[in-house]
């Protein structure tokens, strides 16, 4: 089969003939249909001080994916050959205390699909069965794909109750993006999304923030004076991975206001006396809790949340250079690679 492999410690990707994997008594293999390009993929396929600490090569990689069942291991019996279906994307342990008592999203030691074990830019892909999830067929195969990271977007924006709240999320990368439309969909207030980028703003705006900024030219204050908001922001949704923007979301926070972190920072001098005096409450998250989210995520696009504006390009997977050269541009939010029809 053809797949994207990791062959080598340099920048790029190579297009190989590699085996379909095989599958065990647990497994299911699966016809991948479309793929979606991760910022994580881009760092991979960049080779940048992350991925090389990470990434073993060779090694097929993505994550982001729907496709097809074709095959089955004898211990299979609530999926069936054509079933449309996607995957979480972490291979949880299932014996440590988190996953033993249901908390499966802080299992001890998982494993990412594409990034600790092969993954899904590949013409097919094994995947345990206690990872598979059944797709909605009347939604887009498209948004499908995409479930993995509008995952995050969800688990993020439901971390905390933002029904009548004002809302400040930094980043309007894709998930960054994905969660200003879930904050509309379940009835947050005012939404502010910063960023330096003026598409990604753009695209924040089609997905319903109320403002956005780039915060070297405007300021978090003015924009709160000209909504009327009298006490700083309810919810904050860190998503942009930078220092600059976490303390300014900080310091804009009502007190007993609370964050969801879900960008990935560097080390970082954050004013505790600020979180303490004002009551703030942060939190980490990282993927998605198995398997409500993607639970919630169906409902939500079922109760019209549409991601389908952040699909900005599309190319056969034998043009994925052309794929990868859009996310690196800082034009495109969602790529999309077609496998099979």
């Amino acid at each position: 089969m053809k797949a994207l492999v990791k062959k080598e410690q340099k920048e790029g990707l190579w297009l190989e003939e590699v085996p379909v994997p095989k599958i065990g008594i647990n497994d299911v293999l699966i016809q991948v249909l479309k793929t979606s390009i991760c910022g994580t993929d881009v760092h991979i396929y960049k080779w940048d001080p992350w991925a090389q600490q990470t990434i073993r090569t060779p090694m097929v990689i993505g994550h982001e994916f729907v496709g097809r069942i074709v095959e089955m291991g004898s211990n299979v019996h609530d999926f069936k050959a054509g079933d449309i279906v996607s995957a979480e994307g972490h291979v949880v342990c299932g014996r440590c205390r988190n996953c033993l008592a249901g908390r499966r999203h802080l299992c001890h030691s998982p494993r990412g699909i594409g990034v600790n074990r092969d993954g899904a830019f590949a013409e097919y892909i094994s995947v345990p069965v206690t990872n598979v999830w059944y797709c909605d067929t009347s939604i887009d195969l498209e948004v499908l794909s995409c479930f993995d990271p509008l995952g995050n977007a969800v688990h993020t924006a439901l971390t905390y109750r933002v029904i009548g709240e004002d809302v400040l999320i930094t980043g309007a990368g894709p998930i960054g993006c994905m969660a200003t439309a879930v904050a509309r969909q379940i009835g947050a207030r005012f939404i502010v999304v910063t960023d330096i980028n003026p598409d990604r703003l753009a695209l924040a705006r089609k997905m319903g923030a109320t403002k956005t900024l780039d915060p070297r030219s405007e300021s978090l204050d003015a924009v709160q004076r000209e909504l009327g908001m009298k006490e700083g922001f309810d919810v904050g949704m860190e998503m942009s991975g930078s220092p600059s923007a976490l303390t300014d979301m900080l310091a804009s926070m009502a007190h007993g206001g609370k964050v969801a972190l879900l960008g990935l920072l560097p080390p970082t001098q954050v004013d505790w006396n600020l979180v303490i005096f004002n009551g703030l409450t942060l939190k980490g998250i990282y993927g998605r809790l198995m398997y409500e989210t993607w639970y919630n995520t169906t409902m939500l696009i079922q109760c019209g949340l549409d991601i389908a504006p952040l699909i900005t390009h599309r190319f056969d997977y034998t043009d994925y250079e052309k794929g990868f050269s859009a996310m690196l541009s800082g034009k495109a939010c969602k790529v999309i690679l077609n496998w099979a029809t």
